[in-house]
């Protein structure tokens, strides 16, 4: 998702594929034995799915040498209403949540964006977990549970803890994670008003976003003005909400005047998929395409 620096004379340094005979794998029976691993024995890298690490380690570009392995945890699957909140286990797979009854009645945007992740195989063996560890701002599923007020749920030998979403990325692929602890799942409140989802990308699935973005809206929801909740994800180096223009709409805001605040609230990124200028009339369109579906 970046340029590889050019070395002397022009030519770009090549990555060398990893050797298997290079890393270590650790494969724990239950959730309690691979905590205990993550504080013993690391340091130690977690692997779900492996749809983003695997790539790494044939190219080359990654360092990291030994791994756990928390793909036969059990308890980190499942989805389950607990009183007012949805709880999402780590290991859940876009398979799951495209096929989930209840994600499609509470969080329909959540299901759209797993449609739109990869092809099957990616759907079967990618988890909700991994795409929020992984920390990249083109992840498709970060955009909902940032506008979704979701949290991220930590768990270590010692204690669990909850972070909200908007909170746990503190930079590009960087996490408030620690060494110790694993994402255990995600917990999203009750979700009032329309929910909307957009990518645009080269192709709808099987490409990294250009831009995304994911959006709900309560009419009367902030003491009789509109509640909105708006977050872009590949424009910046995390997914971000735009408190600016979600104030301003629900003061009732013209969609010129909302754009004129979203335009001077983004700094899009350049990279060798798209231009901030790209990105910024995309922004601008989306936040159109948004106020006439909701």
């Amino acid at each position: 998702e970046a340029c590889q620096p050019a070395r002397a004379g022009g030519r770009a340094e090549a990555a060398v594929r990893t050797p298997a005979s290079a890393l270590s794998l650790l494969r724990p029976r239950r959730l309690r034995e691979a905590l205990r691993m993550l504080r013993d024995e690391g340091p130690l890298v977690p692997l779900a799915g492996g749809t983003d690490l695997y790539v790494g380690l044939n190219a080359g570009t990654v360092a990291d040498r030994r791994f756990l392995d928390l793909w036969p945890l059990d308890e980190l699957r499942g989805i389950e209403v607990r009183g007012h909140r949805l709880r999402i286990g780590a290991l859940t797979t876009y398979t799951d949540l495209i096929a989930s009854r209840v994600v499609a009645t509470r969080v329909p945007m959540l299901a759209a964006a797993a449609r739109d992740v990869g092809g099957r195989q990616i759907q079967h063996r990618g988890t909700i977990g991994g795409n929020v560890a992984n920390a990249s701002p083109a992840g498709d599923t970060l955009p909902v549970l940032a506008a979704s007020d979701a949290e991220v749920v930590l768990a270590s030998a010692s204690h669990e803890r909850t972070v909200p979403l908007t909170r746990f990325f503190t930079g590009y692929r960087a996490t408030v994670r620690q060494p110790g602890e694993i994402i255990a799942g995600i917990e999203i409140p009750v979700i009032l008003g329309r929910q909307w989802w957009c990518k645009v990308g080269t192709r709808r699935a099987q490409a990294i976003s250009k831009v995304s973005l994911a959006g709900t809206y309560l009419p009367g929801g902030g003491h009789g003005a509109p509640l909105v909740r708006l977050a872009f994800g590949s424009i910046a180096p995390t997914v971000i909400r735009v408190p600016a223009t979600e104030a301003a709409l629900g003061e009732g805001a013209s969609l010129e005047e909302a754009q004129a605040v979203l335009a001077g609230e983004i700094h899009p990124i350049d990279d060798l998929r798209s231009t901030a200028d790209y990105r910024r009339a995309v922004c601008l369109n989306l936040i159109r395409a948004f106020l006439q579906a909701v």
